[in-house]
């Protein structure tokens, strides 16, 4: 039995997720389309175990394993497979260990993939190609603990003394209860976890902690249902009427809409209850049609709207690859063209045609079978064509990224600088030993010259830096916050090491506190130096970003202390986006053009510093 107006929910999911993918900045939210899914998934399929259970007192596990199986499972590998030719269309970085996320993919595990290896739709310098799957890792998680455990429960129904229309409520209500428990469960285990992070990927990727739409789905759907409703549930749709329940689905609707552009990725109050107010409210829209379909006999579903429904699934396994492949070689609106043209023929193939074959189905859409043997042959051969080009980009593919190489390569050099650091250390020491038994103790002297303290946008640049900022050293690593940083520069000051004009580019990792910690840094920074502070940019940051607020307090403090200039990378970095073209919208390493203009900001930072005091 199909329920009309469902489709809408689908559409809905969809239309929000593809929004956020292809117009991130002005859509923010429409991440929450995921959620979507996950609701009507966890209503849909508990709803047909009710069914099922209601009609035949079963529920056969390994059927509804296979039903998820043929589902799921071609499409993604269909999927791809087509995407992988297109690789060849841009960098080799972009299938930078493509074969791990392949694996990932098909082994339902990209969400604890992404986890490990840091992934996150809005920070990869090179976005995973598949990195959009981790929400079919989540959904397939819910399957087997959700088959296990209905039937798990029909098992034990069936030791109780209870009649048959018995059985059936106490079904609904274990599953209520159940379904409770487990939504309250992850909903609190998301929020708990939100708390002191600056990257919300784990908590939003893994299954503990976003597992709860399903939930709320199959909570929704025991109280009401698909063909076998419950009795007040029916009393429901009985005093049901068609205008304010239409108007109650689009005022859901525009809700949800309207959740996409204030909701943001990387804000806690997404992960206190944001997704929470989404999944609740497509709860709500999923009943409203629920009574629609009820209340509209008579009516028959836009095909239009059928087919976009039906496509869905696959679509949303074309649409993110496509596009971040798409949006390397021309603008936004035609890789989202491009991304369309091809995504919706492969999935309507996948739905209508693969999908039915490989299940040992006729396709519907196919009315002679006469053409079913030259349709598998065309369709074996191209599969069979995809699978070697599939097999030569794996085989093919880098191990690291440029950045990555860059960022390995400067910590090679960085160690053997350290090394040369750390013996000039050491003759140092032998040399004042000496002093102190001649008792001739000589005053220090601070070392002319610059030493850069940076993060990983510095360490991806340190060999230009190097070569262009005269008489300078840099120490620079990934990950490295105020803190860190502070830690590095007592260390070379205590040894003597740290010259007299110290840049220090730090804030990308920025925490509450970091302006705390920079004025500690300031107040212990010894007498004869100046400090040139290079402003964070981060192209994805507003106002309430941790980074755009020091670099806000940097720019004041050349105002309270006389030895301070500012080298505002922020300000310059805004001048060229084409640097930050397809990457995190922090990190440019690999791009010349990008080690130029931060090594001029720099630079111009020294020659503006030249011209202050040092601290007295």
């Amino acid at each position: 039995m199909r329920i009309k107006w469902f489709s809408f929910i689908r559409i809905a999911g969809l239309l929000s997720v593809l929004t956020y993918h292809f117009f991130q900045n002005s859509y923010p939210g429409g991440f929450i389309g995921v959620d979507i899914f996950f609701t009507f998934s966890g209503f849909l399929i508990t709803a047909l175990m009710i069914d099922e259970f209601a009609k035949t007192r079963q529920f056969k596990l390994v059927k509804f394993y296979q039903r998820r199986f043929n589902r799921i499972v071609p499409p993604l590998l269909l999927a791809i497979l087509v995407v992988l030719p297109f690789t060849y269309l841009v960098s080799p970085d972009y299938v930078t260990g493509i074969g791990k996320q392949i694996a990932a993919a098909m082994g339902f595990t990209t969400n604890y993939f992404e986890i490990a290896t840091g992934g996150s739709y809005e920070s990869k310098f090179i976005p995973h190609l598949f990195v959009h799957t981790w929400s079919l890792a989540v959904e397939v998680h819910f399957y087997i603990l959700w088959g296990l455990i209905i039937a798990g429960l029909v098992q034990w129904m069936h030791k109780s003394n209870s009649n048959q229309k018995e059985m059936v409520v106490s079904f609904r209500s274990m599953i209520a209860f159940i379904s409770l428990v487990f939504a309250a469960v992850s909903v609190i285990l998301m929020g708990l976890r939100s708390f002191n992070l600056t990257d919300y990927s784990a908590v939003y990727f893994s299954s503990l902690t976003h597992c709860f739409p399903f939930f709320i789905g199959a909570l929704t759907a025991s109280f009401t249902g698909i063909t076998m409703v419950p009795k007040r549930f029916q009393q429901t749709l009985n005093q049901a009427r068609l205008m304010p329940t239409v108007i109650s689905l689009v005022l859901a609707f525009v809700f949800l809409a309207m959740l996409g552009f204030v909701m943001h990725f990387d804000s806690q109050k997404t992960y206190l209850g944001g997704i929470l107010i989404a999944s609740l409210v497509t709860a709500f829209a999923i009943v409203k049609a629920r009574t629609l379909h009820n209340l509209t006999p008579n009516m028959i579903e836009p095909k239009c709207a059928t087919f976009i429904a039906d496509i869905s699934y696959s679509m949303y396994l074309y649409h993110w690859p496509l596009f971040v492949i798409f949006s390397q070689r021309m603008n936004t609106i035609s890789a989202v063209i491009m991304t369309i043209v091809i995504g919706v023929p492969f999935s309507a193939l996948s739905y209508y045609i693969i999908e039915p074959l490989l299940a040992g189905k006729q396709p519907r859409d196919i009315k002679k079978t006469t053409l079913l043997k030259p349709i598998k042959l065309g369709l074996a051969a191209g599969g069979l064509l995809l699978l070697i080009i599939a097999a030569t980009v794996i085989k093919t593919a880098p191990g690291l990224t440029q950045l990555d190489q860059k960022l390995w390569i400067s910590s090679l050099y960085q160690a053997r600088d350290n090394m040369t650091t750390s013996k000039t250390v050491i003759q140092a020491d032998v040399k004042q030993q000496q002093a102190a038994k001649d008792k001739h103790k000589q005053a220090v002297t601070i070392p002319k010259g610059v030493s850069i303290i940076g993060d990983s946008v510095t360490a991806g640049t340190r060999e230009y830096l190097q070569q262009n900022v005269a008489d300078s050293t840099v120490d620079a690593a990934g990950e490295r916050t105020m803190q860190l940083a502070y830690d590095v520069m007592m260390r070379a000051q205590a040894n003597h090491l740290l010259r007299e004009n110290v840049v220090l580019s730090i804030g990308t990792n920025a925490l509450p506190g970091s302006n705390e910690q920079l004025e500690k840094l300031i107040n212990d920074l010894k007498p004869g130096h100046r400090l040139i502070l290079v402003t964070p940019y981060d192209g994805r940051a507003d106002a309430t970003w941790n980074s755009f607020k020091l670099a806000q307090f940097e720019r004041t403090l050349p105002k309270k202390y006389n030895f301070i200039t500012i080298a505002d990378w922020q300000k310059m970095a805004q001048k060229h986006p084409e640097v930050f073209a397809g990457t995190d919208g922090v990190h440019f390493a690999g791009r010349h053009e990008g080690d130029v203009i931060y090594a001029q900001t720099v630079n111009e930072g020294l020659k503006q510093g030249a011209k202050t005091p040092v601290k007295k």
